[in-house]
Order: C-alpha cells, then sequence, then structure tokens
C-alpha cells in the first residue's frame, strides 16, 4: 500500500499582520507581506484497511481511532483533523467516507505565532486530496483551508497563513471587497535573501499565546470603530506596502525601519499585543544589536522576529538566553509551498 506525506511551510508575518482578520479585511482591503521559512507542518496519509479513521499526533502524544459514523469521539482531540477529512468527503468525495490513517507532526509549538494550525490544515488538505486522486491548485488548496478553520470550526483569525503555506516564497498579498484574496510573488534577489537570513533571529521565550483572545479584542476595536485603534491597522496597511518596496530594490536598513514602525502600530491595536516580558526581550535585544524586531503573528506570546547586525547575531542570541531565558534559532527562507510525495509500499513499515 502507497503512503502519501505532504508538507507545507510555516510563515513570517513582515507585514500588514490582522489586516487580513474580518471585518477589516473585506471593509477596507488587507494587504499582507509574509515570506515562508525552513520549518515545517507534516501530514502522512494512507488508506485504512479496516471501516474507520485513525489519527495520530506524537508531538502532541495524540492518537485516537474511531468507526467512520463515529467521528465526532475524535473531535476533542483531533479537531482539525475531523474537519478536514469531513471537508474532503463533501468537496471531493460526494459525501462518501473512506478509511483513513492520517499522522501529523509540526516543526514549531502551538501559539508560536507561525502560522503552524493552519500550515497543518493546508499540509492535511492536500495530501489526503492526493490519497483519492485530486490535487487541488494552491488558490483552491488555501481557500478550502480558510474554511476549514475560520467557517466550519469557528476559529478566530485571518487568511493570511493558509495562502502563504500553499504557495510559500515571498508574497504580497491582498483582499477585494468580495473576500477574493490575490497572492503576488515577489522576486526578490538572491543576495537581499542572504543578508536578511544572516541578519534574522527567532526567539522563542517558551510562552505560547491563544491568538483568538487576541484577535477577538482587535476585532471589536474594528466594529466598535475604537479612532485609535482603527488608525493603527491603517497604520500598519500602509506600512505592507512600503516595506513590499523596500524589500523588492534590497533596502535592508530602510526594510528594518519599516518593520519597527510596523511592530509600534500593531501595538497600538490591542492592549493584549506585548507583554511585560515581549518587552524584556526587546529591550536586551535591542541594546546588543537587534535593529527591529516584532512578534510574528497575532501577538501576546510565540517567536519574537527580529533583525540584527549579522556581526552581532551571536551576541544577540546569547544576551537573549543568558537574561530571558528561552532559546533562539536562526532560519532560512523557502521557495515551495505544500507538497506532496509517495513512499512506495516496500519503503514503509
Amino acid at each position: 500500500m502507497t503512503v502519501l506525506r505532504g508538507r507545507a511551510p510555516l510563515r513570517l508575518g513582515l507585514g500588514g499582520g490582522g489586516t487580513d482578520v474580518e471585518p477589516y479585511s473585506t471593509e477596507f482591503g488587507g494587504r499582507i507581506l509574509n515570506a515562508t521559512i525552513d520549518k515545517y507542518a507534516y501530514a502522512f496519509a494512507e488508506r485504512g484497511s479496516e471501516d474507520g479513521v485513525s489519527f495520530r499526533s506524537p508531538d502532541r502524544d495524540r492518537a485516537g481511532r474511531a468507526d467512520i459514523d463515529d467521528l465526532a469521539s475524535l473531535e476533542g482531540d483531533f479537531p482539525l483533523h475531523v474537519a478536514v477529512y469531513r471537508r474532503v468527503i463533501a468537496e471531493f468525495n460526494g459525501g462518501s467516507p473512506f478509511p483513513l490513517k492520517l499522522a501529523t507532526q509540526v516543526d514549531a509549538p502551538p501559539g508560536s505565532g507561525l502560522g503552524s494550525s493552519s500550515a497543518l490544515v493546508v499540509a492535511m488538505l492536500i495530501t489526503t486530496c492526493e490519497l483519492i486522486g485530486v490535487s487541488p491548485g494552491p488558490y483552491e488548496l488555501a481557500r478550502l483551508a480558510w474554511e476549514v478553520e475560520r467557517v466550519d470550526l469557528g476559529m478566530a483569525g485571518g487568511w493570511q497563513d493558509h495562502y502563504a503555506a500553499a504557495f510559500g516564497g515571498f508574497n504580497f498579498m491582498e483582499a477585494r471587497s468580495s473576500g477574493e484574496v490575490v497572492v503576488n510573488p515577489l522576486r526578490i534577489q538572491r543576495e537581499v535573501i542572504a543578508e536578511l537570513e544572516a541578519s534574522l533571529l527567532l526567539y522563542f521565550s517558551g510562552v505560547s499565546r491563544l491568538s483568538s483572545e487576541v484577535i477577538a479584542d482587535q476585532q471589536r476595536n474594528v466594529v466598535e470603530r475604537d479612532e485609535s485603534a482603527l488608525d493603527a491597522t491603517h497604520a500598519i496597511r500602509t506600512e505592507a506596502l512600503e516595506m513590499k518596496d523596500l524589500l523588492v530594490v534590497g533596502d535592508i536598513p530602510g526594510f528594518a525601519g519599516s518593520l519597527q514602525r510596523g511592530w509600534e502600530a500593531k501595538k497600538r491595536t490591542s492592549s493584549r499585543i506585548s507583554s511585560a516580558a515581549i518587552e524584556r526581550a526587546y529591550e536586551v535585544a535591542q541594546s546588543h544589536g537587534m535593529l527591529a524586531g516584532k512578534v510574528s503573528g497575532a501577538g501576546g506570546g510565540g517567536f519574537l522576529m527580529m533583525i540584527v547586525d549579522p556581526r552581532r547575531r551571536i551576541e544577540v542570541a546569547r544576551s537573549l538566553e543568558q537574561d530571558c531565558g528561552g532559546s533562539v534559532v536562526p532560519c532560512l527562507f523557502t521557495k515551495a509551498g505544500a507538497v506532496t510525495w509517495k513512499i512506495p509500499a516496500h519503503k514503509t513499515k
């Protein structure tokens, strides 16, 4: 029996974060600049031999099996897996269930701010679809993944993570008033990417955050027309376009300045965006060579993304780990979006 494996990349939100969340996105037009990195969500799928469905998530120490007509019993531990399976059945298999074994794992913890849950949905979708002979394109894949999380499960959040995972690379994304998302791939010079990678560090304090609480606060501010928060979100939207232009022409100092302005505006959208621990880490990093930084994702925790003087990256990393705990890791940018591949039966166990 052939096993299908798939993966979808995680992403760094560079600019425009929060403008992809409703109701702001359709009212004002969301703008997002992001880039995928060499951390992934993985899915391993094969047809089950019995009339049932089994899910495994070793990184969360979870495993479960149920008859096809008893999927509800798996929703507690595997809400995303169940929702993906149901959507694939409805969209691509004529409503007919099929036996499935699906295992997943992710290179980052939940609440990391790297879009891990959305990338996982994309990875599961493309792999499960391929298993039944369907190959959705990146736009369809991203839209389906968004619907699984935001519509089927009612989870708060935007759309940028799904499109980043499906397309991969550096992208400038825009939302139309109709809700349609247009992805504009960016051609960044090789030496600019190399300089960014030499300058980039990710710091994780070990504290994850529940993004839904932060996002709900931002949504409420838009609905209630909180003037300060709305002006700040407009500034983030404007900065995303400026940041894109600076990146395309290879102006790294200008890019760092834009990143910094975007972070200051982001903090004005909600009191939950930053925290005492984040501000402390920011101060330590800045005093040792950080040029600019921001929390990736909704805020409140997760990874602090830093642009540092490449000659002082070790100094920044050591200072953060010594003074604030946690860990600092480098990362590389990637070009490819979600992919699948087959493993012949004789190579599997």
